[in-house]
């Protein structure tokens, strides 16, 4: 019988490593690195797309939207991961960055194959979601057939989410499935059809990229800074105080003691101190900038200095 996945780019057979099991283990590991570097070409080829990618994605959230990642196999757990480490960086809820695996929460840390040959799944549980209009839906597929992911985009479009798709087999993609493609093509991995690998490295990339573009782009950052930082455990606290230290000149135990009094935000204590305001009128000064530190100290020598 045919096979659909035949003559995906995914699944081919890379005439280069046909006899890597003879192969020493350094002569190994040369062969996968000479493989990786092609990924950032593949993936540098996309950042037009990314980039109006990052743009949708920060709209929605502007107009307080969420995110949704949706996938199955490797390509869904990269989307929970961004989902998972977004609400400590960027000090967003856990509900504006989501994400849908094919075979549930399990599936993260044992493999479900089977679950993402089920379209209708991945539609039920998009619109369980109950998305709309404002809302970005990301379908994650390395060989852009997974029925889990088509299905969930289909539900998503219905509701008038806009859509976007990474994968790194663009001619797989049905016509109107997606707003926007994004398509770093890699070539035939190391291991054929192993898409943990190249395709794997390329979509944490382009993933890193959309969602980081996008945070930054919503104020969440104040230079290269992560001020909207959860401060949850000993190692975020103590960066939390060395962001207010760094960007105020303050000793750190000052800046420790100022964070405390700004009730662990971050971007409150640089205000109250930039700005020589209390806590109240620091939240009210972000709340009137939309977040941003920058323009909540405008007038402030620390950002003349800047």
């Amino acid at each position: 019988m045919p096979s659909k996945w035949q003559r995906l780019p995914t699944e081919a057979v890379h005439p280069a490593t046909r006899r890597i099991d003879t192969l020493s283990s350094m002569a190994i590991v040369k062969r996968m690195g000479q493989e990786d570097r092609r990924v950032v070409t593949a993936v540098s080829r996309e950042h037009a797309r990314i980039a109006r990618g990052a743009d949708l994605i920060a709209r929605a959230l502007g107009a307080g939207g969420c995110v949704v990642f949706v996938g199955a196999g490797t390509s869904g757990r990269l989307g929970v991961l961004e989902a998972a480490e977004i609400p400590p960086t960027f000090g967003t809820r856990p509900a504006v960055v989501r994400a849908l695996l094919a075979g549930g929460r399990g599936a993260v840390f044992r493999a479900r194959e089977g679950a993402e040959d089920d379209r209708g799944a991945g539609a039920r549980r998009l619109t369980d979601l109950r998305v709309s209009a404002r809302d970005v839906v990301v379908g994650v597929s390395a060989s852009g057939i997974t029925p889990f992911v088509h299905g969930a985009l289909a539900a998503a479009r219905r509701r008038h989410a806009t859509t976007l798709i990474v994968t790194c087999a663009p001619r797989a993609v049905p016509r109107g499935l997606a707003d926007l493609v994004i398509a770093p093509i890699v070539g035939p991995e190391v291991i054929a059809g192993s898409t943990r690998l190249k395709a794997g490295t390329a979509t944490k990339m382009v993933l890193n990229m959309l969602t980081t573009t996008a945070m930054i782009l919503a104020g969440k950052t104040y230079g290269n800074l992560m001020v909207d930082v959860r401060a949850g455990s000993a190692k975020l606290r103590d960066r939390a105080r060395r962001i207010v230290a760094s960007v105020t000149g303050l000793a750190p135990r000052e800046a420790g003691a100022l964070v405390g009094r700004a009730r662990g935000n971050v971007k409150a204590a640089i205000v109250m101190q930039a700005a020589r305001v209390s806590y109240p009128e620091a939240i009210r000064r972000l709340r009137a900038s939309e977040g941003r530190v920058g323009r909540a100290i405008a007038s402030s020598k620390l950002e003349a200095r800047r």
